[in-house]
C-alpha cells in the first residue's frame, strides 16, 4: 500500500517514521506529474515545495495553525495531505474537481483562498492580529515566493509587522522566478544572501566547530547570533532586520530534515521570523527544471517528454501572439513604442517584443500598479506605452489608471489578455468585470475586436491616439483572420454592421459576434417574416449611440451579448443609451450573472453552466419574441 493512500489528514503525516517522508514526497511528485500531465496546471511551483509542505505538516497542525499561501498556485501537496488525494485531485481544474488554488469553501485547511500574488503577507497579519486580540496561543505561517516581494501589498505589510504582532512566521520560498525570471534590485538581493562565498564558508565552518566543541550543542544560540551578525558583515541584509524581523537562513529547502529543524525553531520564536528557503522549482521532473517558464502553468503534456499535447479546435493564431507580432510590427518601425509587462511576457505575447527589440521592452516583475504609473510617466515625455496585463491583474492597478492614466488623459494603451472566462482557473482568473470598471472612468476608450485582424488594428488606432485606450480579448484561438500588413485606423466609437436587421438587432462584443450570426439564422428560420440584425459594437465605450438610435426607432427588440457581467457592462451601456433617447424597446441582456463563476472544463461548458448556450439562448430569445408577438413559442418550453 503506498503510503499516500494512508494519509487523510495532517495527523498522519506526523505519525509517519522519517524514512516514510522520503518515500511519501516521490509519491506525491508522481501524483503531481500524473494528474497535472492530463488536466495542465501549475505543476512546477507544487513540485518545488514538496518537502517544505510536508515540513509544514510535520511541524504545524491545521485548522489551528493557518498556513497562508500567496498566490496559492503551489497548494496541491498541501491539498493531497489534507483529505483531498481521491477523485476530486484527479479532476483538479477540471469541472467537479479541485480548485486549482486553495479555497475556503473547499476545505477547513484551507485559511485563506488565494489567485493573485502579493496577498499573504498583509492576510496572515490580519490573522496574528486577530489571534492576538482574542488571546489565543495558535501560529501563522505565511508562504511567499520571491517574487511577491515585488508587489507593493507585501512590502506595506513588512512595514507594519513590527507594530501589529510579536508571532509570525514567514517563509520565503525563493526559487528565482515568478512566472518568467525574476527582475529587479530584491530579486538580486536575495541572489547576493545566497551566492556570498565568505558568509557561506564561515557559515559551515562555524557549524563544524560548533559540532566539535564541549557543550556546543549549549552554543548553538550563541552561533545563531552569531550567523546573524556575519551575514549583516559580509552581506547587506539588514532589510528585514530593518522592519523588525528576525532573518534565518539561506536553507535548503530540498533538506527534509533542515526544513522540519528550522521550522521547529521558527515555531518557538518570540519576534516575528522570516525563514529563507532555497527550492528548485520543478524538482524530480527534467522537463520542468530544464524549462520553468513553461511549465510555470500549462495545458495537458507527455508526462515522459514533457511535450505538450496538441488540442483540436480552431486553428487561427491566440490572441495573445496576435497581439505580440501587431506590436513588434509596430514597435520595429517606431522607436517611441514601448512594450510593459508585469512578469509575463510570454503569457500576454511580449516575448516576441523582448526577443527582437528589447530595448523597447520593459518587465517590471509583479507590480501593476508600478506598471500603469511607469506608463503614465513614458507618455508624458512623448512615448507611446503599451501596458499588457491580464484583465483579471488590471484591477489591482485600478487606482492608478483613474488618478494617473485617465485624469491626465495620458495616451497610455492597456491591452487586457483573459479578458472573459480563464476556464481552468475559475474566479481569481476570470476577466469579467473590466467594462464596468473602466465605463465609468472618464476619458477611457475599451473596445474589443471581433478577431486578430481587428485586434492588430485597434492596437494600430490605439497608439496612435492621444487618449487612454483599453483593449479587451479573450483567451486561446481567434478565427483565423490574417494579420493585416498595415494597421488601420478605426474610428473611434463606431460600430460595424454584419448583417442587416429590421425587427431585431443583436448587438455583440469580440466572439459574441459569431455566434450572434449564428443566433440570428436560427431565429429567422425559426419565425415568419423576421428580419435580424448583427452588429460588431467594437466599443464598449464609446457605443456607436448614432446607429443604436437608428436602429432601435425601428427594432422591436434589442439584443445584446458580451463576455462579461452583465451588471454595468456593455448591455447596461446600450441599455442606458436607449433608455436617454427616450425609445421604448426593450433589451434583452446576454452575459454572466451576478456571481463569481467557478472554474470548469472549458468556455462552452463553463457558459452552459450558467444558461449561455446555444440551446438555452435560442429558446430564451424564441420566448421574448413570442411575449412581443413576433414569433410562436418554442416547441421545448
Amino acid at each position: 500500500m503506498a503510503i499516500l493512500d494512508k494519509i487523510d489528514g495532517p495527523a498522519d503525516v506526523q505519525r509517519l517514521h522519517r524514512a516514510e517522508l522520503t518515500t511519501l514526497a516521490q509519491e506525491i511528485r508522481e501524483r503531481i506529474i500524473d494528474v497535472t500531465a492530463r488536466n495542465g496546471g501549475h505543476i512546477g511551483p507544487n513540485l518545488g515545495v514538496v518537502e517544505l509542505t510536508l515540513g509544514l505538516h510535520r511541524v504545524f497542525t491545521t485548522p489551528e495553525d493557518k498556513f497562508v499561501f500567496d498566490v496559492a498556485h503551489q497548494g496541491y501537496v498541501h491539498k493531497l495531505l489534507t483529505g483531498r488525494k481521491g477523485d476530486d485531485f484527479d479532476l483538479i481544474r477540471r469541472a467537479g474537481g479541485l480548485s486549482g488554488f486553495l479555497n475556503r469553501t473547499e476545505s477547513e485547511h484551507d485559511a485563506y483562498g488565494a489567485g493573485h500574488a502579493g496577498t499573504a503577507l498583509s492576510a496572515a497579519l490580519g490573522m496574528c492580529a486577530a489571534r492576538d486580540r482574542a488571546g489565543k496561543d495558535n501560529h501563522v505561517v505565511a508562504l511567499l515566493g520571491d517574487a511577491a516581494f515585488t508587489c507593493g501589498i507585501t512590502m506595506e505589510a513588512l512595514n507594519n509587522i513590527a507594530a501589529t504582532t510579536d508571532r509570525l512566521i514567514i517563509i520565503l520560498n525563493d526559487n528565482e522566478w515568478s512566472i518568467a525570471k525574476n527582475v529587479g534590485a530584491l530579486s538580486k538581493y536575495f541572489n547576493e544572501i545566497i551566492t556570498n562565498p565568505v558568509y557561506n564558508r564561515l557559515d559551515k565552518d562555524l557549524h563544524s566547530v560548533l559540532e566539535r566543541v564541549p557543550g556546543g550543542q549549549q552554543m548553538i544560540e550563541f552561533g545563531r547570533r552569531w550567523k546573524r551578525e556575519t551575514k549583516d558583515f559580509f552581506v547587506n541584509s539588514s532589510l528585514f532586520e530593518a522592519y523588525g524581523l528576525r532573518y534565518i537562513g539561506p536553507v535548503d529547502g530540498h533538506d527534509l530534515d533542515s526544513v522540519v529543524k528550522h521550522l521547529e525553531f521558527a515555531k518557538e520564536s518570540t519576534t516575528p521570523i522570516i525563514l529563507h528557503l532555497m527550492t528548485k522549482k520543478g524538482r524530480g521532473f527534467e522537463p520542468a527544471i530544464a524549462s520553468p517558464e513553461k511549465f510555470h502553468g500549462l495545458g495537458p503534456f507527455d508526462p515522459k517528454t514533457g511535450e505538450a499535447v496538441k488540442k483540436g479546435g480552431a486553428s487561427g493564431l491566440a490572441y495573445q501572439d496576435a497581439f505580440g507580432l501587431s506590436l513588434l510590427k509596430y514597435a520595429e518601425t517606431d522607436p517611441k513604442v514601448l512594450g510593459i509587462t508585469a512578469a509575463m511576457p510570454p503569457g500576454t505575447g511580449l516575448s516576441y517584443l523582448k526577443e527582437k527589440r528589447p530595448q523597447q521592452f520593459f518587465d517590471v516583475g509583479i507590480a501593476e500598479e508600478h506598471a500603469v504609473l511607469f506608463a503614465s510617466g513614458l507618455a508624458c515625455e512623448g512615448y507611446k506605452p503599451v501596458v499588457a496585463i491580464y484583465s483579471t491583474f488590471l484591477q489591482r492597478g485600478y487606482d492608478c489608471i483613474v488618478h494617473d492614466v485617465c485624469l491626465q488623459n495620458l495616451p497610455v494603451t492597456f491591452c487586457m489578455d483573459r479578458a472573459g472566462l480563464s476556464p481552468n482557473d475559475g474566479a481569481t482568473h476570470h476577466g469579467l468585470f473590466d467594462i464596468a470598471y473602466l465605463r465609468c472612468v472618464p476619458n477611457a476608450v475599451v473596445m474589443q475586436p471581433k478577431d486578430e485582424a481587428e485586434l492588430a488594428n485597434m492596437l494600430w488606432t490605439s497608439i496612435h491616439t492621444a487618449s487612454p485606450m483599453f483593449i479587451r480579448y479573450p483567451r486561446g484561438k481567434g478565427t483565423g483572420a490574417a494579420l493585416p500588413e498595415q494597421g488601420e485606423m478605426l474610428p473611434i466609437g463606431k460600430a460595424e454592421v454584419v448583417k442587416k436587421g429590421r425587427e431585431v438587432q443583436l448587438w455583440a462584443l469580440g466572439p459574441w459576434v459569431q455566434e450572434a450570426e449564428k443566433l440570428a439564422a436560427y431565429l429567422e428560420e425559426n419565425s415568419e417574416h423576421l428580419s435580424v440584425g448583427v452588429v460588431n459594437a467594437r466599443f464598449a465605450k464609446p457605443i456607436d449611440r448614432e446607429l443604436l438610435t437608428a436602429q432601435a426607432e425601428e427594432a422591436q427588440l434589442v439584443v445584446t451579448l458580451e463576455d462579461h457581467t452583465v451588471v454595468g457592462g456593455f448591455g447596461t451601456a446600450v441599455l442606458e443609451a436607449v433608455s436617454e433617447a427616450g425609445l421604448p424597446v426593450p433589451v434583452e441582456r446576454i452575459g454572466y450573472p451576478d456571481a463569481f463563476v467557478d472554474h470548469g472544463d472549458g468556455v462552452k461548458d463553463l457558459r452552459a453552466s450558467v444558461g449561455l448556450d446555444n440551446e438555452t439562448l435560442q429558446r430564451r430569445l424564441l420566448q421574448r419574441l413570442h411575449a412581443l408577438g413576433l414569433a410562436p413559442l418554442p416547441a421545448t418550453a
